[in-house]
C-alpha cells in the first residue's frame, strides 16, 4: 500500500508469486492454505465484505509469517507473500518511528489486520489551497473525482484510529483512500500488519510535506518470498 525508496524494480502483474511450500506450520495457520483459500474468492465478485469476512475468520499467525516477518532500518518493509492479477498480500514490518507518506491508493480496494503490535492510522483528504478557495474562512475539498496528483494540495485530517492486534479487519475502500500508518510504539519489539490490495497495486500518489504537492511513486518491495531482493535487483 505504501511507499518505499529503495529503488529497486517492482514486480509487474503478470508475475505471480507464491508462497514457500516447505511450511510446517498448523493446518489452520499455514500461509499455503490461506492463499489457497483466498484464492478461492476469485471465482465470485471480489466485494470488501467478502474479503473482510474471509481475513477476519483466517488470519494467520505470527509464528506462520515468520518467513516474511523482515525488517529494514531505514524505512518499513513491504514484504511481499503472493500476488496475482487480482491480489496482492503482503507482511509489512515497521520499526518504532516507522511510517508511511500521507498517500492515496487511487480507489483500490484494501484490507489490513494486525499480526503483532499496534499502529495508528489517520486518515485525510485533499482540499485546496487557502489561494484557490473561494472563501478564506473553509478549505474546501477537492472533487472526489479530481486528482490532487502534480498540484499545490494541503491536507486535512478526517480521523485517527489504532490498529491492534485483536483479529479486527480495517477497510481501505473508494470512500476513503487517503491516509497515513505509523508505528508509535515505544518498545523495541516492532510491529507486523497483514495486507491484502485487490487489484496489486504498483504505484501510489503521495503527499510531499515540503513541496505541500503531490506526486506518483513507484511502489517496491523489501522481500519477496522470504527472500531480501539485492538494492541492484
Amino acid at each position: 500500500m505504501l511507499v518505499d525508496n529503495t529503488g529497486k524494480q517492482p514486480v509487474t502483474d503478470d508475475t505471480r508469486i507464491s508462497p514457500r511450500t516447505a511450511d510446517t506450520h498448523p493446518l489452520r495457520s499455514r500461509i499455503g492454505d490461506f492463499i489457497a483459500s483466498l484464492r478461492e474468492l476469485e471465482k465470485e465478485p471480489i466485494t470488501t465484505a467478502r474479503v473482510s469476512t474471509f481475513l477476519a475468520a483466517t488470519r494467520p499467525s505470527a509464528g506462520a509469517l515468520a518467513p516474511y516477518t523482515l525488517w529494514c532500518s531505514e524505512r518499513y518493509a513491504r514484504n511481499l507473500i503472493y500476488r496475482d492479477q487480482f491480489f496482492e498480500v503482503l507482511a509489512l514490518c515497521w520499526l518504532p518511528g516507522q511510517q508511511t507518506p500521507v498517500h492515496t491508493h487511487n480507489g483500490q480496494l484494501g484490507w489490513v489486520t494486525m499480526v503483532q503490535g499496534e499502529l495508528a492510522c489517520h486518515n485525510y483528504r485533499f482540499v485546496r489551497p487557502p489561494s484557490e478557495e473561494l472563501s478564506p474562512q473553509k478549505k474546501l475539498p477537492l472533487p472526489s473525482h479530481s486528482s490532487a496528483e502534480g498540484r499545490r494540495v494541503d491536507v486535512e485530517l478526517v480521523a485517527s484510529t489504532v490498529c491492534v492486534d485483536d483479529g479486527s479487519v480495517a477497510v481501505v475502500d473508494r470512500r476513503q483512500t487517503t491516509h497515513q500508518l505509523a508505528n508509535l510504539e515505544r518498545s523495541r519489539r516492532g510491529s507486523v500488519s497483514l495486507h491484502i490490495y485487490s487489484k496489486p497495486i504498483d504505484q501510489c500518489v503521495l503527499f510531499d510535506e515540503t513541496s505541500r504537492c503531490c506526486e506518483r511513486r513507484q511502489l517496491q518491495y523489501h522481500s519477496v518470498n522470504g527472500i531480501v531482493r539485492s538494492k541492484a535487483a
